[in-house]
């Protein structure tokens, strides 16, 4: 299939059309000519005024819920939500129903994808049902095509066990990652702890839970000199750690989700159920802390820690909803929104370029010859977000009704075209 991209501005750093406003021809998947202006005959033109284009975006650590809880998602309708926010590469975490602890659980995900639009890259468990326990087959995974390793949103609480799965992915130059939580800290809490927590009369997880296992994990990286990504960063204590940390040399990377840069604790005074989230929406100042450390280089890449559950799993009263929120169709115009003084080529190196590298992913150069693994959106549409338009399963998003600036038009990727109604 031929397809034309017209007049589309090339947004990524690695190309040597960055910048340019150009005609984009793609031929059976593959970038064959850039130029100010092509004719040729084609299957379909895609021609929007505005269009930016730019490598494909990589969401590490999102929960398709499949198999075991379709109720909630299912692969084939995340990757419809994936698409629609953009995204042309998505880590799954591992808890399903089996979880990801073996090569066969890989292997189901890599045959129920290979035909969809976005590719799926496995987390595989770093224990075995990812308890905590005892370590998973992890190099088994590997070879069969596991991304990275996690227990997901279940964070290794044994400093034991987790320096033994540093060491032993070492051997195959594997990556773990984390969310920072020690559970040990008032495992029952529901929102951040502080001045909101106590207006509302619910209980709080303090933010030591997770400066806590932060600066634990980095400690333990640091002495199996392996690597470590830290996912779901939110607190202001947090980012100072890690930021000296790298600075020292630790083989450390982190990430940040759109909605701790959008919402603070404030928010949640309507006991919003989409809201109740691990780790928890913190301060004013933490979010403040955050946005310095996207502009500073401290955050390496996006994580929309997408969540979906069904309508009986948060239309209850706020101590019974589960954790967690819809993320990946409103990741890129949340950012946007966020932090509007933010150029576009930032949130492309946090959203393609940097989690390519972290996670050693094939580039995707916008370059004559490379394959077309693209993002289209439109950096400054303002359009307000609205139920219908949800591709995903679940429709548990607290951005619902909000007006946004910056729309995702869809991906290219594996020979296909996503677009968004």
């Amino acid at each position: 299939m031929k397809l034309l991209i017209k007049q589309a501005k090339v947004i990524d750093s690695h190309s040597p059309f960055n910048g340019q406003t150009l005609d984009i021809l793609i031929d059976n998947g593959t970038i064959v000519q850039l130029s100010r202006k092509i004719s040729s005959t084609v299957d379909q033109i895609i021609n929007v005024s505005g269009l930016c284009i730019s490598p494909g975006w990589v969401d590490v650590f999102a929960n398709f819920c499949d198999p075991g809880f379709e109720q909630k998602e299912t692969i084939e309708s995340g990757v419809k939500a994936a698409a629609s926010g953009g995204f042309t590469d998505v880590f799954l975490i591992p808890n399903t129903r089996p979880v990801v602890d073996s090569k066969a659980q890989i292997n189901y995900i890599h045959q129920k994808s290979k035909k969809l639009p976005v590719t799926l890259h496995p987390i595989g468990a770093i224990s075995k049902n990812a308890e905590g326990s005892y370590l998973a087959e992890m190099y088994d995974m590997k070879k069969a095509g596991a991304i990275a390793f996690s227990d997901g949103t279940n964070s290794i609480q044994s400093s034991s066990l987790l320096t033994k799965a540093l060491q032993y992915v070492k051997a195959f130059d594997g990556i773990l990652i984390q969310i920072p939580d020690d559970k040990s800290i008032n495992a029952h809490g529901l929102i951040n702890e502080g001045i909101v927590s106590v207006k509302l009369g619910l209980s709080g997880k303090p933010s030591i839970a997770e400066e806590l296992m932060v600066t634990r994990d980095i400690k333990l990286a640091n002495y199996a000199n392996s690597q470590l990504h830290i996912t779901g960063v939110a607190a202001k204590e947090s980012i100072d750690q890690i930021k000296k940390s790298k600075k020292e040399g630790v083989n450390i990377s982190c990430s940040v989700t759109p909605h701790h840069l959008f919402f603070c604790d404030e928010d949640i005074k309507d006991y919003d159920t989409n809201l109740k989230v691990n780790p928890p929406i913190r301060t004013a100042a933490d979010r403040k802390a955050l946005r310095k450390a996207i502009v500073d280089g401290v955050i390496d890449c996006i994580a929309t820690h997408h969540q979906p559950h069904e309508k009986d799993s948060k239309v209850c009263e706020f101590e019974y909803a589960q954790f967690g929120m819809t993320g990946l169709e409103t990741a890129f115009s949340v950012l946007k929104t966020s932090m509007p003084e933010l150029k576009d080529d930032k949130w492309v190196e946090l959203l393609a370029i940097n989690p390519r590298t972290i996670f050693n992913l094939p580039s995707a150069t916008i370059k004559k010859g490379a394959p077309a693994t693209i993002t289209l959106f439109l950096p400054k549409k303002e359009f307000v977000y609205s139920e219908k338009s949800i591709q995903s399963k679940s429709a548990n998003s607290p951005f619902i009704g909000k007006k946004f600036t910056g729309k995702v038009i869809g991906i290219i990727n594996k020979q296909q075209v996503f677009l968004n109604p």
